[in-house]
């Protein structure tokens, strides 16, 4: 399996698979080249509501485009794809957009997919909580979303790291991996950083992550790893 990152949250898995080559998208949001992340993609996983992380316009046009384009979300924003889909003339939207959350566990496009966690990390007080889903994939890698969910009853070979956000701190980001334990982790969630701030972030990372046995490295933007 291939992971190739976009801008900020946004990855892509490719995979051969008896029935062809599958493709697998999350987070395909208004940071990021959507329409290179989505081209020719079989399912798309979103995270949580928030623009960086969903592109409604492009998941809509993507709907439009392939008729067997299947969608997991939180079940607020689920519905509301349904009904932009179905307004811009998608078909069948309410079998091709499901809801998502704790507990998911199903195989969509050849790719096995669980859902942890339930809500997004606490910007502030004053700013509501949305829904966040975080998919571990394939058994192998977590996109935890906006959130630090660890998830349970697993080990996680490949995690995405959140590496900088408003509702973060660096020894909060440092902690999440060191709870993970995963054999490796590459970055999500960079977008706000110049590069001075994300060398400094990732240097934290890779240097206590690493007692702790996990691996970083980071990966630019249309830069592809081969997993397992």
């Amino acid at each position: 399996m291939q992971l190739t990152k976009y801008t900020h949250s946004c990855v892509r898995f490719d995979k051969e698979t008896v029935e062809g080559r599958r493709t697998l998208v999350i987070d395909p949001g208004t940071f990021s080249e959507t329409e290179r992340a989505l081209d020719g993609a079989h399912a798309v996983l979103v995270t949580h509501e928030h623009a960086d992380h969903l592109d409604v316009g492009a998941v809509v046009a993507a709907l439009l485009q392939s008729p067997d384009l299947e969608i997991y979300a939180p079940a607020g924003i689920a519905a509301t794809l349904r009904a932009e889909a179905a307004a811009a003339g998608a078909q069948h939207t309410e079998t091709r957009v499901h809801d998502a959350g704790e507990g998911l566990d199903v195989v969509v496009a050849g790719f096995s997919v669980k859902g942890f966690g339930s809500q997004h990390a606490l910007i502030h007080s004053m700013v509501p909580v949305v829904a966040n889903t975080g998919y571990l994939v394939d058994g192998t890698v977590f996109h935890p979303g906006d959130s630090f969910t660890v998830p349970y009853g697993l080990e996680v070979d490949t995690l995405l790291v959140p590496i900088h956000a408003p509702w973060s701190k660096v020894q909060e980001v440092v902690d999440f991996v060191i709870s993970v334990r995963a054999r490796q982790a590459f970055n999500i969630h960079e977008g706000l950083l110049n590069p001075l701030g994300l060398g400094l972030v990732e240097g934290h990372v890779q240097r206590l992550g690493g007692l702790y046995g996990t691996e970083y490295r980071h990966l630019g933007s249309g830069e592809t790893v081969q997993l397992g």
